[in-house]
């Protein structure tokens, strides 16, 4: 397997009917879908690496064992992001809702029209895509931050609550010219141009300064 083959989106099918799985299968490769299937959620959670093949699942609701609402939680709980299709051949509203509520891209019901499942897995995609996407910029933002000095992680915090150099220097008992310095190492190193950049990369490592006292 090349590393060009690794890396195609994959739509993942778990179900346990076997007639389903196959017709699935062929009509994922009628449309040159990579795909790979499984008959039960333990099968897959076996197999299943969430790196580096990006893609979608699409999971039947009804199957013995750990069941496709149960395989959600577990996945959520692992911390897993893949986005899930639901299929079922029973389309109950309860499973459906509890389903979308706990992130479930879509909830079709069997027979699957070939029109709706291929629109799902193409919204699947375009959805994990962009997550992993932004998972990369929270690891680079990430990285940035953990190469700052304690001195200029509270340089960054200050100047996230919006307070000016003169303000910073007073809170940190330092000279206005030795936090001028710090700032510009702060931007540097975080590689933003505005300040309004600097608090987007804080709020994308989950950073809240502290407010409770508003600048003088």
């Amino acid at each position: 397997m090349t590393r060009e083959t690794e890396t195609l989106p994959t739509v993942f099918v778990v179900d346990d009917d076997a007639a389903v799985r196959k017709s699935l299968e062929r009509l994922l490769r009628s449309e040159g879908y990579r795909s790979e299937s499984f008959a039960s959620a333990d099968g897959f959670l076996e197999r299943w690496r969430p790196d580096p093949a990006p893609g979608c699942l699409v999971l039947d609701v009804e199957m013995p064992g750990l069941d496709g609402l149960q395989l959600q939680q577990a996945l959520h709980l692992s911390g897993a992001a893949i986005p899930i299709i639901f299929i079922t051949g029973h389309g109950d509203i309860p499973r459906s809702v509890k389903a979308m509520k706990a992130g479930a891209l879509d909830f079709l019901t069997k027979p699957v029209r070939d029109e709706d499942l291929f629109k799902a897995i193409q919204q699947a995609f375009s959805w994990d895509r962009r997550q992993r996407a932004e998972r990369a910029e929270r690891d680079a933002v990430a990285e940035r931050f953990a190469a700052l000095t304690p001195r200029e992680r509270e340089v960054l915090m200050l100047v996230v609550r919006g307070l000016l150099n003169k303000q910073i220097a007073f809170e940190l008992g330092a000279s206005e010219k030795t936090i001028k310095i710090h700032r510009g190492r702060v931007m540097q190193k975080m590689r933003v141009p505005s300040v309004a950049d600097l608090v987007r990369a804080a709020q994308k490592l989950g950073l809240q300064p502290d407010v409770s006292q508003p600048p003088a």
